[in-house]
């Protein structure tokens, strides 16, 4: 019977996406804080820019980050990743003001940006081909149960235990324990682990081009990324789909506030539904992709479950236009988180396909344009829902959304996980 370890490596990879989550999310709670506002000193125009300055080097550190996780190693690189946002995480709670808070938080998303593509490349290692889909819906649903539980148990805290900057250091300090966790359980490659034996090594490696090709990258990928057509489909088909999703994580309490004239405390657990919604989507879509690519070979495997996906999540935001109940509203926008969440790990999969030995730098080119895309919708969606005032129309807003979804599903039509970026 052969080892287990790379359960062990998922299991260290996952707990890093929880606590990416936690510490990203938990400062929209304690920025409701009066305690923060007058602390620092500062006013709600600025806690906005710092809540947006976090999305902006999130994005663009994507592929640099990832890049130095290809050519460095994982091993190195995600410790230090994790380091430096625990480490701005309690900075964040040391601030005095400012200007401090808006460094700390610039230099927290150049940190995040390095986690997903170093976990998309280390499955890659990890995980045999059949099993990459679910192996990568399991660290997904890591950093969707992250973002669950920050605002809940950010909220218990602040409320009878802690003040806010103790719980920053608290999560912080939890961040480093974290790093060091995961530097000692894992290590680059399945020959150099001491616990795992040859018939887990056989097992992993079986069928993949790439597995005997373990010499870093010398250079950062760029030329090989803007020649590749499948992509850019692939880049534009995560800004599509996040340039749909993120109503359902921005503006969702304010529609069902203001249009379904739902109270806070309904909309909150309405709110909770949805998201709920898009972590069964995501526990689903691994086994989804695995038994696809079985049945359809990695050309179709990939590329089907996405289609389906965006054109069912298209479908479920244009009935919205026409559904009154505002719980009715709730399961249409719970079957857009489900489907979107659904094909996560398909992404994760077709990446970790074609990167070869820049997986990383690869899964951090599509995630950047898919973090333009969810930089984006926010921004749009008071223009053109102001732009038909005096009615305050949201229709246009949901055709915004479905031409998102419909503009990913014809780049999922035409992505091919046998194209490698070379």
């Amino acid at each position: 019977m052969s080892t287990h370890v790379r359960h062990h490596v998922l299991g260290a990879t996952t707990l890093a996406a929880v606590m990416l989550y936690l510490d990203r999310i938990c400062i929209a709670e304690i920025a409701k804080e009066e305690a923060f506002k007058s602390d620092l000193g500062i006013s709600d125009t600025q806690i906005g820019v710092v809540l947006g300055a976090f999305f902006f080097t999130y994005a663009l550190g994507q592929v640099p980050a990832g890049w130095l996780s290809d050519r460095f190693g994982t091993r190195t690189m995600l410790p230090i990743y994790i380091g430096i946002w625990s480490l701005c995480t309690i900075l964040t709670g040391l601030a005095n003001g400012f200007l401090m808070l808006m460094v700390a938080r610039l230099l927290f998303g150049f940190a995040q940006a390095g986690c997903y593509p170093s976990a998309g490349s280390l499955i890659k290692r990890w995980m045999p081909i059949p099993q990459r889909g679910r192996a990568s819906s399991v660290v997904s649903f890591g950093g969707r149960l992250g973002g669950t539980i920050a605002p809940i148990l950010t909220a218990w805290l602040l409320k009878d235990y802690l003040s806010w900057r103790a719980v920053l250091i608290l999560y912080g300090t939890a961040g480093f324990l974290v790093a060091f966790h995961f530097w000692r359980i894992y290590r680059e490659t399945p020959t150099e682990h001491p616990l795992c034996d040859t018939g887990e090594q056989e097992l992993i490696s079986y069928g993949d081009d790439d597995a005997g090709d373990l010499s870093p990258p010398q250079f950062l990928p760029l030329l090989p990324l803007i020649r590749s057509h499948t992509m850019w489909l692939m880049s534009f088909l995560q800004f599509g789909i996040n340039l749909g999703w993120v109503f359902l994580v921005t503006w969702l309490p304010t529609y069902l506030q203001e249009v379904k004239h739902v109270d806070p405390k309904t909309g909150g657990l309405m709110s909770t539904i949805v998201l709920a919604s898009g972590i069964v989507g995501t526990l689903c879509g691994g086994m989804v992709t695995d038994i696809s690519v079985r049945h359809f070979g990695r050309r179709w495997g990939r590329s089907l479950p996405m289609v389906t996906c965006y054109t069912v999540a298209m479908i479920a935001y244009l009935s919205c236009l026409r559904l009154e109940s505002a719980w009715s509203f709730v399961i249409a926008a719970s079957i857009v988180a489900f489907a979107t969440d659904l094909s996560v790990p398909s992404i994760w999969a077709y990446m970790q396909d074609v990167g070869g030995k820049n997986t990383a730098a690869v899964f951090g080119w599509g995630n950047m344009w898919g973090n333009f895309g969810a930089a984006t919708s926010p921004l749009l969606v008071p223009i053109v829902v102001d732009a038909t005032v005096p009615d305050a129309d949201w229709t246009p807003a949901f055709y915004l959304f479905s031409l998102g979804y419909l503009m990913a599903g014809l780049c999922a039509l035409g992505i091919n996980a046998n194209s490698k970026v070379e």
